[in-house]
């Protein structure tokens, strides 16, 4: 079957789940080709350039201050950038429709090849973890402290990619389905995850990229237990070690293997991550970005299910002490989560292109 794949650029979590999916579309034989913006283009073309042809294309952009999401100027900057790129946008429209004939579209939460799919009137699958917010029910009390955003963003994502034939949710978290055509599956795990073994050690893995954390970094020395951080210092060649402190250039590789060897993990509120830390049963103190209510949404049932804690901010030391105590509690809760890898959504995904 022909397939053309649609990935949105924006954060790496989209495109480090649609390569697996795409690694399993292509060991069934199809052939697929692949639309991608940002640095989710960039990432495609590495893993699948001498197999597919990675098409780059426009997409929305974030823009990210101090841990929260500064809209006025992510509205004018993709309006602005938008309008620009339209030409490009049109081409590779054109050039789709002169050279590859696909069968069918899927879209993890990409809108240009939606559109491709309605103009062309081709069915669209949808694979993402964003349609949980907008086709289930979900815990009244992980949202009644963001009711306005939910409501905001719920709206966002029913128009994003309505009718489609069928939507595979992907959720470390059980919430009923309201609509129909809709099904939830586990996270969707990279192999490097999978391959790991998880085992129990001394340290904890912090993954942050927002600045201003001088407290975070004063609380942490004081814990006593050795902290494998990643992302607050960008640029780093090698490691640097500071007391208990050890700051670590990015290694896919070795930023897996510190967290399956993790105690504990302190990170954003990125769906990715949390599903990962949770599949290989890592106590999580979730801090999501303010005015991203969908990491807003995964650390609160981070919390609710008793898997960690949900923070707004990391400059109280009783926030993290707090965690740290919590941490058995955490890891019994964990005990009971059980996934096996990626079947569930390839035996579903499997049988529906087979029909």
């Amino acid at each position: 079957m022909r397939i053309l794949y649609g990935v949105v650029g924006e954060g790496m979590g989209h495109a480090i789940r649609s390569r697996v999916v795409l690694e399993h579309l292509f060991a069934r034989g199809h052939q697929v080709e692949i639309m991608a913006s940002s640095r989710a283009a960039d990432f495609l073309r590495r893993q699948f350039g001498e197999r597919a042809w990675v098409h780059r294309i426009h997409g929305m952009h974030i823009d990210y201050r101090e841990n929260r999401v500064r809209r006025g100027s992510t509205l004018w900057t993709n309006l602005l950038q938008g309008g620009l790129a339209l030409p490009r946008q049109l081409a590779a429209y054109f050039e789709l429709l002169a050279e590859f004939h696909p069968d069918l579209v899927i879209s993890d939460f990409d809108s240009f090849t939606y559109l491709y799919a309605r103009l062309s009137r081709l069915p669209i699958i949808s694979i993402d973890n964003m349609q949980v917010i907008n086709r289930c029910s979900l815990d009244p009390d992980a949202i009644a402290a963001q009711q306005g955003e939910f409501l905001l963003t719920r709206a966002f994502v029913k128009s994003k990619l309505p009718f489609c034939e069928h939507y595979y949710i992907s959720s470390f978290f059980e919430a009923p389905v309201r609509k129909p055509r809709t099904t939830l599956v586990p996270p969707i795990l990279r192999p490097e995850v999978l391959a790991r073994a998880p085992s129990r050690g001394d340290h904890w893995l912090i993954y942050q990229t927002a600045e201003g954390y001088d407290a975070l970094l004063d609380t942490l020395r004081s814990l006593g237990v050795e902290c494998r951080i990643y992302g607050m210092r960008r640029g780093l060649a090698e490691e640097v070690v500071e007391g208990n402190l050890r700051f670590r250039p990015f290694s896919e590789h070795a930023f897996v293997d510190d967290l399956a060897s993790s105690r504990a993990v302190i990170a954003g509120g990125g769906f990715t991550l949390l599903g990962e830390a949770v599949y290989l049963r890592k106590p999580v103190l979730a801090v999501p970005v303010q005015g991203q209510f969908e990491q807003f949404l995964n650390a609160r049932y981070i919390e609710k299910l008793g898997y960690g804690r949900c923070a707004e901010n990391l400059d109280d030391p009783a926030t993290i002490r707090g965690f740290q105590a919590a941490l058995d509690g955490c890891e019994a809760s964990l005990a009971s989560y059980r996934q096996d890898g990626n079947r569930v959504l390839f035996d579903a995904l499997d049988a529906r292109l087979a029909s």
